[in-house]
């Protein structure tokens, strides 16, 4: 029927079945999620929640929605899921609109330092809207500064923390932030969208019970689809609602709603929690392999899916990385690092994730060899030879551990 998109479509299936993605905030999604997404459920419209929709013909849709709700809170331990934001973005702005005027201050982790847009940027939102607070990490650790944390949050009084990034490789302490928050006065809100499959499984300290509101994408580690998810306690339930329908949004995406529900009850079965120990063994491994190559990475390693890489003294830029890495087949993104002189469009480092290599089902021995083909790569960028061997060596690793095996390919 429509040829041009079914060729992008095609081409894209290609694509990745041929690329090593280590992109840290990318996975692929099961064919029981992407078949949900493709259902009927998207022809519904649902305003509203269920059982006090403003449309007729919803108790089906009802149906699904109840069940990401209850699936949501226990798989995470919570009380109340609001399962309708369409991204992660939309649900920290849900967040803010239930607590915050105009004005308000928010304290953040800065972006160069690992932190999100909608935490405070000023090219964001949240940093139009609100009066942004930026704290970073600690310029000999390079882990988070949380007596900074302290002493800002003192200082500026800001009316609500967030906790949570998007490119820092270390453990946070949910609990400490929850002490300084308490001690100013400020709500505390908990960003877990790069590591919710980690909490879910109780490989990394949970924000539930520390933290008023915790808000998370549904893909990266949870491996579902791309949208958006807010947990709290009863006590805001209604309230973060409100902000959600009609405050940030109208009609709620079914079909990605009843995709949630099967990524949780996914994310509900003890193999979920076996990946998620490879995804993390697997990062170690990588942080192992590159440091032993030379590679300075941020805070020296990592406890989670990812490592930053700082490129300084290698003498490249993160977006000349990315770009050379790309030439081979492994795609990844080009970051800033703590302290960048470098702007945003070309930084000074490169972040690597292992959820999507993970879920191939590669392992430790291919996460070394890919490793090397990275050191190669970077070392010497202008090699044809170089390139040419490890274009060879991923389309093999990619070849041994396909994905989609099922779908129609040109």
């Amino acid at each position: 029927m429509d040829p041009e998109v079914f060729e992008a479509i095609e081409a894209e299936l290609s694509r990745e079945r041929r690329s090593l993605v280590m992109i840290a905030s990318e996975n692929y999604a099961s064919r029981a999620v992407m078949e949900t997404q493709a259902s009927v459920m998207t022809n519904k419209y649902a305003e509203g929640y269920p059982g006090a929709r403003y449309y007729g013909g919803c108790e089906f849709v009802d149906r699904v929605e109840r069940l990401a709700q209850s699936r949501a809170n226990r798989l995470f331990g919570s009380e109340h899921a609001n399962v309708q934001p369409h991204s992660g973005s939309q649900a920290n702005m849900a967040v803010y609109l239930s607590f915050l005027d105009r004005g308000d201050t928010i304290m953040g982790m800065d972006l160069s330092h690992g932190g999100h847009l909608t935490h405070g940027s000023p090219v964001s939102f949240s940093g139009k809207i609100y009066t942004p607070v930026s704290y970073g990490l600690h310029p000999e650790t390079q882990r988070i500064d949380y007596d900074q944390v302290r002493d800002l949050a003192r200082k500026k009084k800001p009316k609500i923390i967030i906790a949570g990034a998007s490119a820092y490789p270390r453990r946070i302490d949910f609990s400490l932030f929850k002490e300084i928050a308490h001690e100013v006065g400020a709500y505390l809100m908990v960003d877990m969208a790069h590591i919710a499959g980690l909490v879910a499984t109780s490989l990394h300290p949970s924000p539930v019970g520390q933290a008023d509101f915790i808000t998370s994408t549904t893909h990266k580690t949870l491996r579902g689809p791309r949208g958006g998810l807010v947990l709290c306690s009863e006590e805001y339930g209604a309230r973060l609602d409100k902000s959600v329908f009609p405050g940030t949004q109208g009609g709620p995406l079914m079909h990605i709603i009843a995709a949630k529900a099967v990524a949780f009850e996914e994310a509900l079965r003890p193999d979920f929690k076996a990946y998620q120990k490879q995804v993390l063994l697997n990062a170690r491994v990588l942080a192992e392999a590159l440091v032993e190559y030379g590679f300075d990475l941020v805070s020296g390693g990592t406890d989670n899916h990812l490592v930053l890489i700082d490129l300084t003294a290698k003498g490249i830029t993160g977006f000349d990385a990315e770009q050379s890495l790309g030439e081979a087949g492994i795609v990844a993104n080009k970051n800033a690092v703590p302290f960048d002189k470098k702007g945003p469009k070309i930084t000074s480092g490169l972040r690597l994730g292992t959820p999507a290599l993970t879920t191939r089902g590669i392992k430790e021995a291919e996460i070394r060899q890919i490793a090397g083909l990275i050191n190669d790569i970077l070392s010497t960028p202008e090699s044809e030879v170089v390139l040419q061997r490890a274009q060879g060596v991923v389309s093999e690793i990619c070849k041994t551990f396909p994905i989609y095996p099922y779908l129609h390919a040109t």
